[in-house]
């Protein structure tokens, strides 16, 4: 039961996004199941395999990245509007309010503790749709040279 929650929140959450972010309604339910699909494999990484959150952050954005990719080339819709409301549910929205908290009941430690977390994990997430752009790039300029070389053939 907890893993169906989880999938059927985060795709809401993503879902919901696309609605802020003002993208066609024809891909809500798209993105929101590329939200949901990145968001498992954070959560499979993280609670399943008991992984630390900030290498989970990053195979989770990376999923994400890919899956979005795949999903703007079978949609014939720009990436992003697949990345952006799937990198929703991977933010560590918690965590940087917990930050803020800390600052200001003075607890100095515990706040420097968890910006430092905070700030590894969104450069996790970053760094995963980065690799993940660049595999996409990869393959789609591996095909386009393949494809350059059989036709010279």
């Amino acid at each position: 039961m907890f893993w169906l929650l989880n999938f059927i929140f985060s795709c809401i959450a993503s879902l919901f996004f696309c609605v802020i972010f003002d993208a066609p309604k024809r891909m809500y339910m798209w993105a929101g199941l590329v939200g949901a699909c990145g968001w498992m494999v954070y959560i499979v990484l993280f609670r399943g395999l008991e992984l630390h959150t900030i290498y989970a952050s990053f195979f989770g954005s990376l999923a994400l990245g890919l899956l979005s990719h795949i999903m703007a080339r079978i949609k014939k819709e720009p990436v992003i509007i697949f990345m952006v409301p799937g990198i929703i549910p991977l933010v560590p929205g918690g965590l940087a309010f917990d930050t803020t908290k800390s600052l200001v009941i003075l607890q100095f430690g515990n706040a420097v503790k968890t910006m430092l977390e905070v700030t590894l994990i969104a450069g996790a997430i970053a760094a995963g749709l980065l690799f993940a752009d660049q595999i996409a790039r990869l393959v789609v300029s591996g095909k386009s040279t393949l494809l350059k070389k059989q036709s010279l053939k």
